[in-house]
C-alpha cells in the first residue's frame, strides 16, 4: 500500500531542486499538479506513487553544491530529522574563509530536499554546530517545522548535550560548574575569551578518571547549559585546565593529538514533531581512544 506521509511542498522541493519556500509558493500559485489535478495546499500529503508535475521550473539554484565525497555518518534518520556523528576535522557549514567541503555539502548529496530548510541558505537544516576539531553528535532538521522547533529547543536549553573532554592537569573536585561570560577575544579576534561584557555561559562537569603518567590529565563528562562558541574550550582554559590537543587555548602537553580531545557523545531530547523521547550516543573515535591508552 502506498504511503501518504510526505508533504507536497517537500516533494516539490526534492524533485525540482528548489528551496521549500519556493516550492511552497509554487504550490500556492497553482503551478503544481498531483495526479492531473492542480493542488494549492503545500501541506497536502502525497503518496509515493503519486504523479507530481511542476508547471514552472524555478530559476533559483542551491546556495551550496552537493558533494557526495563528504561521507555523512547517520546515527538516526526519520521524516523530520537526522542525527549525525561528525568526525573531527570536518567543518559543519560554509562560512567566511571556508572554501573546503563541509558537512552541509555531504548532507545535500544525501538529501537534496534539505535545500531551503532554515533561514540561512548556506546552512540548510543546521540548528547547532560543532567546532571543526570536535567530533560527535549533532541533530539536523529535515523540515521547516522541525527546524523551527529544534531551534527553539536549543534556545531554551531543552536539548541535553554531553561531551567527553580530556583536560590538562588534575581537576581536584569530583563535580563542578563554571559560570563565566564568553565573548570575542579582544587580542585574538578569531577566538573567544572570558570577558565581562560577554554572553552568559554555564558548563557543568564530572570527573570520570584522573591520570598521572606520562603527565597529569583528567577525563571529564561535560554538560552544556548554554552553547556559546568554543564554550568548553574557553571555560576550561580559563580555570587552568585547557583541553588536551587544543593549542589555540593553551594546551602545551606532549600527548599525541592534533585537535582538541572533545567528543559530543550523547544527545537527548523530546522529538520536535512526534513528542517521543530520543536519546543517542556515539563511541569515542579511535584517535581519542589511542590517547587514553597511553595514560595511566
Amino acid at each position: 500500500m502506498a504511503s501518504a506521509d510526505q508533504r507536497l511542498d517537500r516533494r516539490v522541493a526534492a524533485e525540482a531542486g528548489c528551496s521549500r519556500a519556493i516550492a511552497h509558493d509554487l504550490v500556492e500559485a497553482g503551478a503544481v499538479q498531483v495526479d492531473g489535478r492542480v493542488e494549492r495546499r503545500p501541506a497536502h500529503r502525497v503518496a509515493d506513487d503519486a504523479v507530481v508535475v511542476v508547471d514552472h521550473e524555478p530559476p533559483i539554484e542551491p546556495a551550496v553544491e552537493a558533494d557526495a565525497g563528504v561521507v555523512v555518518s547517520l546515527v538516526h534518520a526519520d521524516d523530520h530529522l537526522y542525527v549525525v556523528d561528525k568526525p573531527a576535522g570536518l567543518v559543519v557549514h560554509p562560512g567566511s574563509g571556508t572554501d573546503e567541503p563541509t558537512l552541509v555539502h555531504g548532507l545535500l548529496a544525501l538529501d537534496p530536499g534539505l535545500v531551503g530548510v532554515g533561514p540561512d541558505p548556506t546552512r540548510p537544516g543546521i540548528v547547532h554546530r560543532l567546532d571543526r576539531g570536535t567530533s560527535g553528535l549533532l541533530v539536523v532538521a529535515r523540515t521547516e517545522e522541525a527546524h523551527e522547533r529544534l531551534s527553539a529547543m536549543i534556545a531554551a536549553h531543552d536539548i541535553e548535550r554531553e561531551y567527553a573532554a580530556l583536560v590538562a592537569g588534575t581537576v581536584p573536585e569530583a563535580t563542578g560548574r563554571i559560570e563565566a561570560a564568553i565573548g570575542r577575544d579582544p587580542q585574538r579576534p578569531t577566538l573567544q575569551a572570558v570577558t565581562p561584557d560577554g554572553r552568559p555561559a554555564a558548563t557543568d562537569y564530572e570527573v570520570e578518571d584522573r591520570y598521572a603518567d606520562p603527565e597529569p590529565a583528567t577525563l571529564l563528562a561535560v554538560r552544556l547549559e548554554t552553547g556559546r562558541t568554543h564554550q568548553i574550550r574557553v571555560h576550561f582554559s580559563a580555570i587552568g585546565h585547557p583541553v588536551i590537543g587544543d593549542r589555540a587555548y593553551g594546551d602545551r602537553s606532549g600527548l599525541p593529538l592534533d585537535h582538541p580531545f572533545l567528543h559530543s557523545r550523547r544527545l537527548a531530547f523530546t522529538h520536535p514533531v512526534t513528542g517521543e523521547w530520543c536519546e543517542f550516543t556515539a563511541a569515542l573515535p579511535e584517535d581519542l581512544q589511542a590517547v587514553l591508552a597511553v595514560l595511566s
